[in-house]
């Protein structure tokens, strides 16, 4: 819930960030339900805006002064704050919060999210594709999915392949739904500019002079 209010905001062009601060979060002595909700709302709004240093160290923040163990979502956050960055401990941070949250799909896609913004990590792409297999997210029709699957594809050369995905994308966006096609599209033209370059790079030579 707080995910999907976040987004709207942010497609409205509001923020959760310009309503609530970091003391708001990290403030002692609320009720489980309301610092779980608060935390929620501003660091989804924190992952919508990119801001993953400033998520990363808020989390850490939470961390130290929380009177329980964060929960599987807030973890899940902090690990995308992690993999956006390229940082390879996300990596470890993710496998922990697969093995809790079962098939939670908003919970999943946080970490594909994170997946497809690492361009650095190591088997970024094919960890990415391994996860978008999950039953919860292979379900065909979900844009946002076949989008960050796409990438991927395009991060591992295979262009024919990440364009069916693109093209599925477009198709299943919402009539008039404006939020995300502006990606998709420029999704896609990198993927054509993509395979237009390897199709068009001329053959690399052997010590011999021989084309490989």
């Amino acid at each position: 819930m707080c995910a999907d209010a976040a987004w709207a905001a942010r497609s409205a062009g509001h923020s959760a960030l310009a309503l609530l601060s970091p003391q708001d979060v990290t403030a002692t002595g609320l009720d489980p339900i309301t610092a779980r909700t608060l935390a929620h709302l501003y660091l989804s709004a924190l992952r919508f805006d990119f801001r993953c240093p400033t998520l990363q160290r808020l989390v850490e923040q939470l961390a130290e002064t929380a009177r329980q163990p964060l929960d599987c979502y807030t973890r899940a956050l902090y690990a995308f704050a992690l993999l956006g960055q390229s940082r390879p401990e996300g990596l470890a941070v993710m496998d922990e919060v697969l093995a809790e949250a079962g098939q939670h799909t908003k919970t999943l896609h946080v970490l594909l999210h994170g997946l497809w913004l690492g361009q650095d990590l190591d088997h970024g792409a094919e960890r990415l594709l391994a996860l978008s297999s999950r039953p919860a997210l292979a379900t065909g029709s979900d844009p946002i999915v076949l989008f960050r699957v796409a990438g991927a594809l395009r991060r591992l050369g295979r262009y024919d392949e990440g364009l069916g995905s693109i093209d599925r994308a477009i198709d299943c966006l919402p009539p008039g739904d404006t939020s995300v096609h502006a990606d998709l599209v420029r999704e896609r033209s990198l993927l054509c500019t993509a395979r237009d370059l390897h199709q068009h790079r001329p053959p690399t030579r052997t010590s011999s002079g021989v084309p490989s």
